[in-house]
């Protein structure tokens, strides 16, 4: 029996143990991933909602296992995928492939190291700027005591930490704020080392750690990916073969992942750990604190298009040297003890100083360099970013990610990249330069869309409205007027994605007057709360943005209709794509078309993919921007959505949206 033939009889026997029939897309991706294992070739496959791809790489994944010295790692983009593949899916595939494996297989989840409860830190062996709020060692504390909302959390996590076996904080349910996580968790860069920390043996980071290299198959996300090929650091096992899922997703998590910034707080930060917990002088490093605070003050947010200016470096190169010096006079000598407070001032210093070099050396690294500034919340203008006169944040990122995962990630291994929005039309270039598989010196790929299993041209309805006017930055008022009308048509099960949050709070304000339907809003309740309402109430509508756009999966009446309010472009400030467009133009390129195009076609489909969830499902996508039915790049847009059935007609969507209202019961 060759591999194909093996891996579609696992496919069978699971299929068959859950109740259910192999699906043809379903059979095609096993083929497919199969045969890219065993004649070690990238491969890229789009396989549409639906065709069940978590199966369809995991049974390939565990047949190449079962003789491979080596473990595979499956990456994810979102903690809920994540969390879906290692709570739902592979145990109920081990469980239906009892007897039917060679032998027995072991699947691991692995995080970051932030992610786990320190031990050590709980045990207050990391004192912060705020004190240790408790130690492991103290007193019973009297009945009817009052605690801050802060200490409340951290009680509950060190009972947690009595209880748990793998201290992953996805684990703890109901969860914590990031403040209170935070006084139980460290960084890589803080954390002691298994060498010299006290509870080395007791670490949950080092336990998932060991767990995933004796595994067959490890399960974690693109961040700690992006680690290992930026930085060459060994938080994976060791590896030959790798499938990325959510890969549409990938370029963007690798860029957040390995993007810096510094601030004259932050220095001042690493300054006062540096004089509180290694006793060195910090005086000429609050001096360079301030000289960059000076520089950026007044800055403009946005792309530094010609680099830094002269006081910029200057203050930079001052940091470098400060920071350099206090990390050679905070040194701990050969056999000190443990001591969490050095360990975390040597790690802001380290990373304050490691940032800054990057930011001088931006020009022959091809990173780009901008400024941003915090949001504060205004009364009656929402979210808005601090005024120029407060000193900017400088950050800096890659231009590209392509070399890097070329050289890091697909040289010496086969990689699988998959999603349900990977091609534009038929083509898989876009996404395929992006991460470094086109060009000269790339390796070989294949592409492969194997298709859906629902019938989208009578499932759904693209309606594109064309005579609404082009919008502006503001949400317009025929805008707000079209999405009451369809919501009415409809009864309600709407899902409305916005491109910003303001616009999906300020509808959702408007519109609670105007409709007698329930509309829930992002923002208001965990996102998984406002979800399982979503689904559970067929009338209620939910309004959001981009977390929404991918992160819905509501088969059913509940959602008959996914209304967009416009084309998903990247802001027209943001400095990392208006970078990456002027680089393409650069080299002759169409730098809109490549980069803002590319990303809102993407994105679009992520988006109009809410909506049939099931073979059972029927409804509208209404995006209201006209431009996708008057400008000439409404064509390529259109290409990467689900082949729905068209329509700029009004009159034609209120009909069949008054059809879709499902009968009172």
């Amino acid at each position: 029996m060759d591999k194909q033939e093996q891996a579609l009889g696992l496919l069978e026997a699971a299929v068959t143990s859950m109740g259910g029939a192999m699906r043809t897309g379903q059979q095609e991706m096993v083929k497919h991933v199969v045969t890219a294992l065993e004649d070690e070739e990238h491969l890229l496959v789009q396989a549409g909602t639906g065709t069940g791809k978590s199966m369809g790489y995991l049974i390939p994944a565990l047949a190449h296992a079962q003789t491979s010295a080596k473990p595979v790692i499956v990456s994810t983009a979102t903690l809920a995928l994540q969390s879906q593949i290692v709570g739902r899916d592979v145990p109920r595939l081990l469980e239906s492939l009892k007897g039917k494996l060679s032998r027995p297989m072991d699947v691991a989840l692995l995080k970051g190291r932030s992610n786990y409860l320190c031990q050590y830190k709980l045990g207050g062996g990391y004192p912060d700027d705020e004190g240790t709020l408790f130690s492991m060692d103290e007193p019973a504390v009297p009945a009817g005591t009052t605690y801050s909302p802060l200490a409340s959390e951290v009680m509950k996590l060190r009972d947690w930490a009595e209880r748990t076996d793998t201290g992953d904080r996805d684990e703890l349910v109901p969860g914590v704020s990031d403040k209170a996580w935070k006084q139980v968790s460290v960084s890589a860069m803080e954390c002691l080392g298994s060498q010299k920390c006290p509870m080395a043996d007791e670490c949950f980071s080092e336990m998932a750690r060991a767990r995933a290299a004796e595994s067959d198959v490890v399960i974690t996300n693109h961040a700690l990916l992006a680690v290992s090929a930026f930085e060459g650091l060994s938080v994976l096992p060791d590896f030959d073969v790798a499938i990325i899922d959510e890969a549409h997703e990938l370029q963007d998590r690798v860029t957040s992942s390995v993007s810096g910034a510094l601030s004259a707080r932050m220095v001042m930060t690493a300054a006062g750990g540096a004089k509180r917990h290694c006793g060195v002088n910090v005086d000429e490093m609050v001096k360079a604190a301030n000289r960059l605070e000076k520089s950026l003050t007044g800055i403009p947010t946005g792309l530094l298009e010609h680099g830094l200016r002269e006081d910029m470096g200057i203050a930079l190169n001052d940091i470098v040297e400060q920071a350099r010096l206090a990390l050679a006079l905070s040194k701990p000598e050969a056999n000190a003890p443990a001591d969490g407070g050095r360990q975390t001032a040597r790690s802001q210093l380290q990373a304050v100083m490691d940032d800054a070099i990057r930011m001088l050396e931006s020009e022959e690294r091809r990173e780009v360099l901008y400024t941003t500034r915090p949001r504060e919340f205004v009364e009656g203008r929402g979210y808005v970013e601090a005024e120029e006169s407060q000193p900017a944040t400088l950050n800096v990122a890659p231009l590209s990610v392509a070399g890097k995962l070329r050289e890091g990630l697909f040289d010496g291994r086969t990689v699988v990249l998959t999603s349900a929005t990977l091609a534009i039309g038929s083509q898989f270039d876009a996404v395929a330069g992006s991460l470094g598989l086109m060009g000269a010196g790339a390796p070989s790929w294949t592409g492969v869309d194997v298709g859906s299993p629902f019938d989208y041209p009578k499932q759904g309805i693209l309606y594109v409205a064309k005579h609404l006017p082009k919008p502006g930055r503001q949400l317009a008022a025929e805008t707000l007027d079209e999405i009451e009308d369809l919501i009415k048509a409809s009864g309600g099960g709407a899902l409305a994605l916005f491109t910003s949050k303001r616009s999906a709070e300020e509808a959702a304000s408007i519109l609670r007057e105007r409709l007698d339907v329930d509309i829930l809003c992002q923002g208001e309740a965990s996102m998984k709360s406002l979800v399982e309402q979503f689904a559970a109430e067929r009338d209620t509508c939910l309004f959001g943005t981009m977390t929404l756009w991918q992160g819905v999966d509501v088969p059913g009446d509940s959602c008959r209709l996914v209304i967009i309010d416009k084309i998903p472009f990247p802001r027209p400030d943001d400095p990392i794509s208006k970078a990456r467009t002027e680089d393409v133009a650069k080299h002759g390129g169409n730098g809109f078309m490549q980069v803002s195009a590319t990303h809102a076609a993407i994105r679009l489909a992520q988006g109009a993919g809410r909506l049939i969830r099931s073979v059972n499902d029927r409804g509208v996508v209404a995006i209201l921007d006209s431009r996708m039915a008057t400008a000439r790049y409404g064509s390529f847009l259109k290409a990467t959505l689900p082949p729905m059935w068209p329509t700029v007609d009004k009159k034609v969507i209120s009909g069949v949206l008054e059809r879709l209202k499902p009968a009172e019961k």
